[in-house]
């Protein structure tokens, strides 16, 4: 299983970014994927996640109305559409697939003026 993150940097608050999460080594059509952040000394936490054909998506109640999961299947691809970013949304973003124990190296995302 490798997961590959990307589309983090620095942006001021109220901006936007997408993050895209690129899988291989297994068939990600079959799969949940879930995003996780870790902020500097805090625990990772469960961002969003979303089922095998997209139908359905959860998310943190910190991010609920402004981030938005969704996949392509073709692409082996999930995405992570985050608006109205707050500072408190600087974290390093991870992409993961349950029960697979791989993860990628992350995408840094800074919220800043």
């Amino acid at each position: 299983v490798q997961l590959v993150e990307s589309g983090g940097g620095l942006v001021q608050p109220g901006g936007s970014l997408r993050l895209s999460c690129a899988a291989s080594g297994f068939t990600f059509s079959n799969y949940n994927m879930i995003w996780y952040r870790q902020a500097p000394g805090k625990e990772r936490e469960l961002v969003a996640a979303i089922t095998p054909a997209g139908g359905t998506a959860n998310y943190a109640d910190s991010v609920k109305g402004r981030f938005t999961i969704s996949r392509d299947n073709a692409k082996n691809t999930v995405y992570l559409q985050m608006n109205s970013l707050k500072p408190e949304d600087t974290a390093v973003y991870y992409c993961k697939v349950p029960p697979f124990d791989s993860w990628g190296q992350g995408t840094q995302v800074t919220v800043s003026s």
